[in-house]
């Protein structure tokens, strides 16, 4: 018995997905729970399992064909078998499960006409053609004339799949032209390249949209002192690469952001309807650039966590993302993220904030500029500030004063020291 494996619902919201490529090609033999495809999600690699075990006797797609929720991605069968021994019009009709690796449909073989040419099961159109009522409800529900139908089943039966292609064909010809779409290699001025948005630039497309439509974007900027910050951090960094870890300045941002969080709740918010929620935790996401566009996991309850498990736990999510081997829960579920465009040599920047977030920050490349301190003028180290914000959650002096204050905890040196005494560094 053949079994159509249709793509599943993986949950999300997600309603389609890229096929990035094949496991298995037509004509293996595969086991249940055997992985068949790679399938790209909403910014996430999905290893899509065997139903079943049995021989691969159709793959429906190729590699970067974008499958609908729902579509035949394989059949799978016994060897020997094939596609036409589980066409849609059997003496059952298909009966569907829903499974955790999606839907199957199951036909039986075909028996032979003798066997099945029954009025009670087969019905005539009007010139005498075979069809099953099933079939003739789904004609009737699609608009299509089944006298205008050539039937490919059994003895000129008429299928389910003969009545849906031609209601996608339609019923004249004139309708069939105009549905082709045409798409010129060429503009006014001369030959372009078009590149599909799909996979992750679409998943991005889609959110920034979402962002803007959802929020009142409005933009501080700021820079902080933190010539002390850099000398920590080359004193510290030759420590933390004993214990197997790359300490950046992110962790130490992070630990101070949080504390400038705490005292300024509303940009650990989000907005539902017309109510703001204050987040009483501290998710913290951080952009990755992976070559194809941002993905931002976060880490969990980084206020629980020191500046040494921060640079950990940043380390390995940063491989994961960039392996495409994360798990989709490790990007949900942030309350606000940092990102930083200092890394490739940025200043100061307008960054979207990453939905449902009140708030994003982003930090630019730290730079050596003359500063007047004490009233002389010094060199000192200077890192660039930038947060957007929702403006209808909270006002601009509300982010000024945040900003300033985690200025001050970049700048204060004894704070980042409390934790190294504690021996929690």
């Amino acid at each position: 018995m053949v079994t159509e494996f249709k793509f599943p619902d993986v949950g999300e919201g997600i309603a389609e997905g890229e096929l990035v490529r094949w496991r298995v090609k037509e004509g293996d033999a595969v086991k249940e729970h055997d992985v068949i495809a790679d399938i790209e999600t909403d910014k996430a690699i999905v290893e899509i399992p065997a139903p079943r075990e049995g021989i691969i006797l159709k793959l429906h797609h190729q590699p970067g064909d974008t499958v609908q929720v729902g579509e035949t991605l394989v059949s799978i069968g016994e060897r020997g078998e094939t596609l036409r021994s589980a066409g849609p019009s059997s003496v059952k009709e298909q009966q569907k499960s829903v499974s955790v690796v999606g839907q199957l449909e199951e036909a039986g073989e075909e028996t032979e006409p003798s066997a099945i040419i029954h009025p009670a099961v087969v019905s005539n159109g009007q010139d005498g053609k075979l069809i099953l009522p099933a079939v003739r409800h789904l004609a009737k529900e699609l608009g299509v004339d089944i006298n205008e139908i050539t039937g490919t089943g059994k003895d000129g039966r008429i299928t389910e799949n003969d009545v849906r292609t031609a209601a996608s064909e339609g019923d004249l010809h004139e309708e069939k032209v105009t549905s082709i779409k045409v798409t010129k290699k060429y503009d006014f001025y001369g030959y372009v390249d078009r590149i599909a948005l799909k996979g992750i630039r679409k998943a991005i497309a889609a959110n920034m949209v979402k962002s803007h439509s959802s929020a009142v974007h409005v933009t501080h900027f700021e820079e902080a002192d933190v010539t002390d910050l850099v000398e920590h951090r080359e004193k510290e960094k030759d420590k933390a690469a004993q214990q197997g870890v790359k300490l950046t300045y992110l962790p130490f941002i992070i630990k101070a952001l949080i504390e400038a969080l705490r005292n300024h709740p509303y940009l650990n918010a989000t907005m539902v309807e017309d109510e703001i929620i204050l987040k009483k935790y501290y998710n913290i996401g951080f952009a990755v650039d992976t070559g194809d566009g941002l993905i931002v996991p976060n880490i969990k309850r980084a206020e629980a966590k020191s500046i040494i498990q921060m640079a950990k736990e940043i380390e390995d999510l940063t491989g994961k993302i960039k392996s495409r081997s994360f798990d989709i829960s490790e990007t949900r579920g942030g309350t606000f993220t940092i990102t930083n465009i200092g890394s490739i040599g940025g200043i100061f920047a307008t960054p979207i904030i990453n939905p449902p977030e009140s708030a994003i920050l982003a930090t630019g490349a730290i730079r050596e500029k003359p500063m007047v301190r004490d009233g002389k003028i010094q060199i000192r180290k200077m890192m660039p500030l930038s947060l957007s914000f929702d403006h209808r959650i909270l006002d601009g002096a509300e982010a000024a004063r945040f900003t300033d204050e985690l200025k001050k905890y970049l700048e204060d040196m004894d704070f980042f020291l409390i934790e190294r005494a504690t021996g929690e560094f």
